[in-house]
């Protein structure tokens, strides 16, 4: 019996090219400022229209201020990219979700929420975390500048078909643990590069008891395993967080989908090129140590030390060290931190709010502490204000930005300053990603939430009624 992924690969094979790639039909292409220029110029050059434009969608989120949005973007090179993608989407007859559009956001908050990312999918958009859309049962990655400009000509990519992993969390998460901590805990056990060539299907009754806000969140986060996606089955919590949403099936074209769509899971005699089975019990609030995400630790943990390390190993360990400034051994429980960032295309849903505003109700701000809440989309944002979860914020000493990528990477104003520490919910701790300098520890809404009120690591479950 096939995979799930086989299921929905295999159903949009157009050719296969002998000993080369696929010949893959997509169903959605999501495109940003950042990666589409070239292939919209590539277009124009070559004199092409795109094939299908209704399932193509434009908007901009990773060069948008997350303040003034209603104003001209200040930075030249930022609104040179947002205006490019304005006039590229309206020359070539696509869907554009512009800034101060009710429906923009960011591309990976804005596909679920609207219902664009259904079950049984292909998705594809020049970003790499497209991996996101798996959540729902849809087979999503992320492509080139070139892919790019090939699926708008033709609806279809050359792909190399990947192998498939299986991952299985099981049992009850405890108290505290957010889908972000499984996730950061998956990548501390498999490392940054040990997906490499592998889609994965997550499993087992701890995934299934996730949220499809929480679902999204690690599939967001399987492209740092090295993984060239990562996917979920849909179930009744899919089919019940996309029911009525704006581009879903409506009537009998639902229930026709509903039935398609309960035929996408693995079979029990399923066979996976790797299986990998952890126990939820093992999961704890996690954080990051080190400059890229698979250097993840317990809250209550040690930083490791060099022991057993081989050479190579041990010098980008202790170079790691040095530009985040801790030390081998080292617990990081009361350590001063500067910036607390929620959002990102891994955290910017309404479900890391309301986790976030469950800490910080009653309490404020910690003095010297810098806080960003940046919801993901206009629609988080409208949900904030509709559960007054803004009040709780205010009431805190927390301001609400406008949705927008912010400091998930230094590509707008919201960058962290040179050897500031900043507990961030979004995907990538690298050196300078959120800022020339900047010193990143990756974590979950309920970590950064209790680093706003006491301005240092702390762990969440102290503070949880």
């Amino acid at each position: 019996m096939n995979t799930l992924f086989d299921k929905i690969w295999d159903s949009h094979v157009v050719t296969m090219i002998e000993e080369g790639p696929t010949q893959l039909y997509i169903d959605r292409l999501y495109c940003h400022e950042v990666t589409s220029p070239q292939a919209f110029a590539g277009m124009r050059e070559r004199g092409l229209k795109p094939l299908r434009p209704e399932r193509i969608y434009c908007m901009p989120d990773h060069n948008t201020p997350t303040h003034d949005q209603d104003k001209p973007i200040e930075d030249p090179v930022s609104k040179n990219q947002v205006d490019t993608l304005a006039k590229n989407a309206a020359d070539f007859g696509l869907t554009h979700y512009g800034m101060m559009d009710e429906r923009n956001g960011i591309i990976h908050v804005v596909g679920p929420e609207r219902g664009l990312t259904l079950p049984g999918m292909t998705i594809v958009c020049g970003d790499s975390h497209t991996s996101t859309h798996g959540a729902v049962g849809a087979v999503a990655f992320g492509i080139g500048t070139s892919e790019v400009e090939m699926v708008m000509a033709s609806q279809c990519i050359l792909q190399a078909k990947p192998k498939t992993m299986r991952i299985r969390v099981e049992g009850n998460l405890g108290k505290g643990v957010t889908a972000k901590d499984v996730a950061l805990y998956i990548m501390s056990k498999v490392t940054t590069s040990g997906a490499t060539g592998y889609f994965i299907e997550y499993g087992g009754s701890a995934i299934r008891s996730l949220t499809m806000e929480g679902r999204l969140t690690l599939c967001n986060l399987s492209i740092e395993m090295g993984a060239r996606g990562g996917m979920i089955a849909p179930d009744e919590t899919t089919f019940a967080y996309l029911k009525g949403r704006e581009n879903a099936p409506v009537g009998e074209e639902w229930d026709k989908a509903v039935a398609y769509w309960k035929t996408l899971k693995s079979g029990d005699d399923a066979v996976f090129d790797k299986e990998i089975l952890f126990d939820a019990a093992d999961i704890e609030p996690m954080l990051t140590y080190g400059t890229n995400p698979g250097m993840g630790m317990g809250v209550t943990g040690h930083i490791p030390t060099v022991e057993g390390m081989g050479e190579v190993a041990k010098t980008s360990f202790m170079k790691s060290m040095e530009y985040m400034g801790f030390e081998p051994g080292e617990s990081l429980l009361g350590k001063k931190i500067d910036y607390v960032f929620l959002g990102s295309c891994t955290n910017g849903r309404i479900e890391d709010f309301r986790a976030f505003a469950s800490i910080v109700k009653g309490k404020k701000k910690a003095e010297g502490v810098t806080v960003w809440l940046v919801p993901g989309s206009w629609m988080v944002d409208a949900q904030i204000r509709e559960e007054g979860l803004d009040k709780i914020f205010e009431e805190a000493g927390f301001q609400l930005r406008q949705p927008g990528c912010s400091a998930c990477l230094a590509m707008n104003d919201d960058k962290i300053p040179a050897g500031k520490y900043s507990v961030s919910t979004s995907n990538r701790n690298f050196e300078g990603r959120q800022g020339p300098g900047a010193r990143t520890i990756l974590a979950g809404p309920l970590v950064a939430a209790a680093a706003a009120v006491t301005g240092e690591i702390t762990d969440p479950r102290t503070l949880i009624g």
